[in-house]
């Protein structure tokens, strides 16, 4: 058991750790060398050019300015600077909702400390139930609960102070809802125009053996929405022709390279060797070898683009349905469009860089069945997972090293290696077998079928925040081995299941400390210092960037990884609120790394991090709900802590606070989540009178034909991709319908002026 002593040594390395990071940014990031992976949004913005191409040899690689080095933390103040409405048009509401996750943080855990350290520190550390006792003990456990005799009146002040702590949490936790959900509609009413506002994807278009896909498609909307359809993109199956366009690009850029070789010394023609990766094999020309590749991979292109949009198979029973007015595309995208619920479904299209092309094409059919096998393939990864975790933390400890090598155990006994194995290896062993977790649950979210980048990333939140929760808190806090916990809670019964947990949380305490220490600080700090992409990227500088454009890949900084962040932010809202009355202790530590994170995210935000899509704070709603969660599962186990210490009459009046916590959280559901979900109507009719009002001219058609065409029919000068966008920007041809009866809708499926007026006046749909 890790002393207040062990977890000051642990505290003091993180803390030297994070500083040595924090210093070593600060001065890395001055550099010119490095000035294109700390300021990559910047130069993807157009707003930044690169210090290497003017002045001196030597102050183009290091900075030579030493009055630079004095004012080196700058960027602390330059980070809170920028205000929220400036930091939402830089990067957009996605990234400051996702900051105000790490200040409601603050704002629950600054007064629940100040409260708990004023309160129940002194009533939990004025007791010497510890030292009476038999049993090992620290520090740490005479601030917490287990220091309170069996039966005390003292536990009273717990049970007050439970209720305190969640009322003040579902305070901050509606009026932050209010706020985001405000700051949402604010934001989706003053966005300039998007494709996604006007385009509802329809999918599950039923089979018929008259019209094709697109055919169909068109029929429906002119018949069932005639006065607010516009336009539609079909979707096709394009893997393969996706597969020979990304040849195409690498070649190109191969081919770039050599001309901008050859450009600079035309005396030597460029040379290449043509089998394995230009290893071996006979030496050619480069430019005409890459050159005459590109003309193959075009052709290969054009007649696959020709099977593609030909090819019926390929047509998949999906398309991407825009409309006149935003108003008509809320219409159809929130109601119910014939009896039958299972076919013509739709739903809100997603922004044309969300969405997500490689699952476009998998059948609707199949999504129930490929979530059915992921929900399997979970259970299976999420218990199993917990021997190789179980079997590093027995090791962990001094004893289980002790154990298994007990030729170590001269050394282990020194008093720093023995401080340095409880208070960080613990931690860090958890640290390392969750490396490759969230790639594991990515890859699980696209075989589900997930059509937008976005549902990509919550879906795998979700799992990472179950896994969390199940691996590294419930499996941390209860002793022995994976087997032996799986195998008590499936032979106990339910209502025993809180006490076997609630009896273990004090006693570790320290091991979540050590985990804050690990992961929250060393962690924050690791990611303002950039370490793995300022080495990839000189690496790739030096060894494969041949193009300006390859280099502008190289920095590529990606996003603030929303699949990876938030579960770890809600595992220490979980732990703050599960400790808060058990052990207050834990909680400074929880709010400097709240603090630490929010300042190194929103430098993060403003200079590196490039968003790929912005879904105007969609996930807010999931954020609230794991809060909520957090906060009844802290609820459920402060009941199952104080049946063991036999406060019976203190117990019982702890019931009330989960019903009152998820009453409260369907208060909010039902209050403000409809702003997350849907659109209301009213605002889509005032948004669209007023850009009527403002550009009566402007046409829609032209601005909606091509925003959802497959990106490998956009990318390259290819001229079948430019037949296709002309193909699309043609108006409709009136023609009748192909159906030989007129068992779905009793009209034509194109434009014809009697016909369709006869429609209008009979009133029939």
């Amino acid at each position: 058991m890790a002393s207040l002593g062990d977890i000051g040594f642990a505290a003091a390395i993180n803390i030297l750790t994070a500083i040595a990071f924090l210093l070593a940014f600060a001065i890395l990031r001055i550099q010119p060398i490095n000035d294109r992976v700390y300021f990559p949004k910047w130069y993807l913005k157009g707003l930044r050019t690169s210090p290497l191409q003017g002045g001196a040899f030597v102050s183009k690689f290091v900075n030579i300015d030493f009055r630079s080095y004095v004012k080196f933390l700058n960027w602390m103040p330059a980070a809170l600077k920028m205000p929220e409405p400036e930091l939402i048009e830089h990067a957009g509401l996605d990234s400051a909702v996702y900051l105000r996750i790490y200040l409601i943080g603050l704002k629950i855990f600054v007064p629940i400390s100040l409260l708990a350290f004023s309160v129940m520190v002194p009533v939990n550390w004025t007791n010497n139930t510890l030292e009476r006792s038999n049993v090992e003990y620290t520090s740490v456990d005479k601030l917490s609960i287990s220091n309170i005799p069996m039966g005390s009146n003292r536990f009273w002040t717990h049970l007050v102070m439970a209720y305190a702590f969640t009322f003040w949490t579902c305070y901050i936790l509606k009026r932050e809802y209010q706020i985001v959900a405000a700051m949402r509609l604010s934001f989706l009413a003053s966005e300039r125009r998007r494709p996604d506002q006007f385009t509802v994807l329809v999918r599950n278009v039923p089979p018929d053996a008259d019209e094709s896909v697109s055919e169909l498609v068109e029929h429906f909307f002119l018949v069932n929405h005639p006065d607010n359809y516009l336009t539609h993109q079909v979707v096709y199956d394009a893997k393969k022709l996706s597969s020979l366009v990304a040849q195409k690009k690498k070649k190109q850029n191969w081919l770039d390279y050599y001309e901008l070789k050859y450009s600079r010394n035309q005396t030597i023609r460029p040379t290449v060797k043509t089998k394995c990766l230009g290893l071996c094999g006979s030496k050619v020309d480069a430019i005409d070898f890459y050159t005459g590749a590109i003309e193959r991979l075009s052709r290969d292109i054009e007649l696959e683009k020709e099977k593609v949009t030909k090819n019926s198979k390929s047509i998949m029973p999906a398309a991407f349905v825009s409309f006149r007015t935003r108003w008509g595309a809320a219409v159809c995208a929130q109601t119910q469009q014939t009896r039958n619920p299972t076919t013509w479904l739709t739903e809100w299209a997603p922004e044309p860089r969300d969405v997500y092309w490689d699952n476009m094409a998998i059948p609707y059919v199949s999504l129930t069945i490929r979530r059915l096998v992921i929900a399997v393939a979970f259970f299976f990864l999420t218990f199993f997972f917990m021997i190789p975790i179980a079997f590093v933390q027995s090791l962990a400890n001094i004893e289980g090293i002790e154990k298994a090598a007990p030729f170590l155990k001269a050394i282990i006994e020194i008093k720093v290696i023995k401080s340095l194995i409880q208070g960080l290896l613990p931690g860090i062993a958890l640290k390392i077998f969750l490396i490759f977790l969230p790639s594991i649950l990515m890859m699980m979210s696209k075989f589900e079928g997930f059509v937008s980048k976005s549902a990509l990333e919550r879906r795998a939140a979700t799992r990472y925040y179950i896994f969390q929760f199940i691996n590294v808190f419930l499996g941390s806090i209860i002793t022995g081995t994976a087997f032996q916990q799986l195998d008590k809670f499936l032979h106990q019964s339910a209502n025993e299941i809180p006490k076997t947990i609630g009896v273990s949380i004090p006693m570790k305490a320290t091991f979540f400390i050590t985990y804050i220490m690990v992961d929250g600080w060393a962690g924050c700090a690791g990611e303002i210092l950039r370490l793995k992409p300022l080495i990839f990227y000189h690496l790739k500088n030096f060894l494969l960037v041949k193009t300006e454009k390859d280099r502008e890949e190289a920095m590529d900084p990606g996003t603030f990884g929303f699949n990876t962040g938030e579960p770890q932010i809600q595992l220490y809202f979980l732990l703050g609120l599960v400790y808060a009355v058990v052990t207050p202790f834990l909680l400074p530590y929880i709010i400097v790394f709240f603090g630490l994170a929010y300042l190194v995210y929103r430098h993060q935000i403003i200079n590196v991090y490039n968003q790929e899509y912005e879904s105007a704070g969609a996930f807010w709603p999931d954020i609230h709900g794991r809060i909520v969660f957090a906060l009844v599962i802290s609820q459920l186990l402060l009941m199952g802590l104080l049946s063991t210490k036999e406060a019976a009459n203190s117990t019982p009046l702890l019931i009330a606070l989960p019903v009152l916590t998820i009453w409260f959280h369907r208060f909010c559901k039902g209050s403000y989540e409809p702003a997350f979900t849907t659109h209301p109507l009213q605002e889509a009719m005032v948004k669209d009178t007023l850009e009527r009002t403002k550009e009566p001219n402007f046409n829609l058609k032209e601005f909606l034909q091509t925003a959802y065409i497959h990106p490998v029919f956009r990318d390259g000068d290819d001229s079948d991709s430019d037949a296709m966008s002309q193909e699309w920007k043609e108006e409709p041809v009136v023609v009748q319908t192909k159906r030989q009866s007129r068992r779905n809708t009793p009209a034509p499926s194109k434009h014809s002026g009697s016909l369709l007026s006869s429609v209008h006046d009979t009133g029939e749909v």
